[in-house]
């Protein structure tokens, strides 16, 4: 339960911004939604979307946060399975829409989920860490290393250790409207 609220609070409550509105949300989001939603009518009646930023700390977001952008990243890994089992919370669904931000909270891209995985850790692919590190150079690599030692250290708050069979959650997505340079 612990991992499920320290990743939500650094997901959806860490936008840091001087353009927020009283909710938080930084008007860029409100903006890209308007813009995406006025050209897609389709998508009219929808509620805005979760927005957030990949990672936990700047340099990190915003590099993940142009890969996205350019078309490079095109995946991420949400999280342990036992999380979302602990939490009670559903997995992640094809279809839903998100609005990625830069870390201070400026909307990217909207993205929409193509295909949800459960696997265990030593069983991710190298595209699904090619698709998900956004290059082709040692791909599996540094995401083992990566996703290694952010498991590790969240876990490690409630006396556990990552396994090498441990379920994840990973995602594979389109950026269906990138931001207007």
């Amino acid at each position: 339960m612990k991992y499920i609220i320290v990743s939500l609070i650094l997901i959806v409550f860490s936008c840091k911004s001087e353009t927020k509105t009283e909710n938080g949300i930084d008007e860029s989001v409100y903006e890209m939604w308007s813009n995406f939603t006025s050209s897609n009518a389709e998508f009219k009646k929808d509620e805005l979307p979760e927005s957030w930023f990949f990672h936990d700390n700047e340099e990190d977001a915003n590099r993940l946060a142009n890969l996205t952008l350019s078309g490079k990243k095109k995946a991420t890994t949400s999280g342990l399975y036992t999380w979302y089992e602990e939490a009670n919370a559903d997995l992640p669904t094809v279809g839903t829409k998100h609005i990625v931000t830069n870390f201070s909270g400026k909307a990217m891209a909207i993205i929409e989920i193509k295909k949800i995985d459960t696997i265990p850790f030593n069983q991710v692919s190298k595209n699904h860490a090619e698709l998900d590190m956004g290059t082709t150079i040692d791909p599996l690599k540094k995401w083992k290393k990566a996703h290694w030692d952010y498991f590790e250290s969240v876990m490690k708050e409630n006396g556990e250790v990552p396994t090498e069979e441990m379920l994840l959650v990973l995602e594979q997505f389109e950026t269906i409207w990138p931001k207007k340079h």
